[in-house]
């Protein structure tokens, strides 16, 4: 939708991705062959429950969003974060 749109040239492209590296010589062909390697991995397709990346992602975001439950928590996997409760959980913001 965002094709042929100021900004969004690139999507005109065909996918691809770019890799630069300012290191000496010997390191830099060492160096993106591991990337390519690392690169190859994260675009297979994998099923979600061994999607070690989405998962760590998904941590992450829990942890800067200040929701993040450790395994073993005494919190409720039914607790929403839509209710304003006593654990002290914000309402999510909509427009309007």
């Amino acid at each position: 939708m965002m094709r042929g749109k100021p900004g969004y040239e690139h999507l005109n492209e065909p996918l691809h991705i770019l890799v630069e590296a300012e290191l000496p010589v010997e390191i830099v062909d060492a160096r993106l062959m591991q990337a390519r390697e690392i690169l190859e991995d994260l675009l297979k397709p994998v099923d979600e429950s061994q999607d070690f990346y989405k998962k760590q992602q998904l941590r992450e975001l829990a942890m800067l969003n200040g929701t993040l439950r450790e395994e073993g928590s005494p919190m409720s996997g039914s607790v929403s974060p839509f209710q304003n409760n006593s654990l002290g959980m914000k309402r999510a913001k909509t427009r309007g």
